[in-house]
């Protein structure tokens, strides 16, 4: 069974965070990191390959730069090999164009299981994955707590508000996972020194057969105008019981509109 994790690497969130000036948009040209989100789709990916014998798993990931420093982690948790796209042109991408150039390059991979986190930390849109499973013609699963799979179906126990659903589909199948679904591994040093040699394939566009002119900020059907700080938060108001208490605090909510 080949199993894929999509993963993002992000600029380091524990570093003040910088925005290119030309497109207010993040700025990703220093190092990058694995999203903490997408450790937990590549520990639940490594996790299923072990159950079903003869099973690999390969990271996607799309970067600026040739950045590889996030999929090395993955890579030093067990992955097999790595899939990099990374073109000058992709620089402004949206969500669906960034959806399409991932489910080529997912496409190479042949998976028969593909795993992601519900939303990147940097970006919190939450459809890149679903908009994958649809250019590929797969099912998609979300918010996944557990999965099981057997190599020909995957079961789901998808979180909702009420509970969970108990999901079963047929594979191939798109699945994103939750946070916390797994406690991921932390990479060893023998798993780090593997990593290195590990194979990590670099595609452009062009390999993948996707026109510049679709993706990027040239084929972006969004656009960021401004950026502004968020404003400081206010003093609350002090509510002081002089018997009246209640009825100010129902009149607050009316106003609110809460109630």
């Amino acid at each position: 069974m080949n199993v894929v994790a999509c993963v993002k690497q992000i600029p380091d969130p524990a570093a003040p965070a910088s925005l290119d000036p030309s497109t207010r948009t993040l700025d990703r040209s220093g190092k990058l990191i694995l999203d903490d989100s997408d450790s937990y789709g590549v520990e639940m990916a490594l996790q299923l390959a072990g159950n079903v014998e003869g099973s690999e798993v390969t990271i996607v990931s799309m970067a600026p730069g040739g950045e590889t420093a996030g999929l090395r982690t993955a890579l030093a948790m067990g992955a097999a090999r790595a899939i990099l796209v990374s073109d000058d042109a992709l620089a402004g991408s949206d969500a669906l164009s960034t959806a399409k150039v991932l489910a080529a390059a997912i496409k190479r991979a042949e998976p028969d299981l593909v795993i992601a986190a519900t939303e990147s930390t940097d970006g919190y849109t939450g459809t890149v994955p679903v908009q994958v499973a649809e250019l590929l013609g797969m099912p998609s699963v979300t918010f996944a707590k557990s999965v099981v799979t057997d190599g020909a179906t995957v079961k789901v126990e998808r979180q909702t508000e009420a509970g969970y659903d108990d999901v079963e589909s047929p594979l191939p199948a798109l699945v994103t996972v939750t946070a916390g679904v797994v406690e991921p591994r932390y990479p060893s040093f023998k798993g780090i020194m593997a990593a290195k040699s590990k194979p990590v394939e670099v595609l452009t566009l062009a390999d993948l057969g996707i026109d510049p002119a679709q993706v990027g900020a040239a084929g972006a059907r969004q656009e960021i105008l401004d950026v502004k700080d968020a404003e400081a938060r206010g003093s609350g108001e002090i509510v002081v019981d002089e018997g009246d208490g209640a009825q100010r605090i129902v009149a607050f909510l009316e106003q609110m509109k809460v109630i």
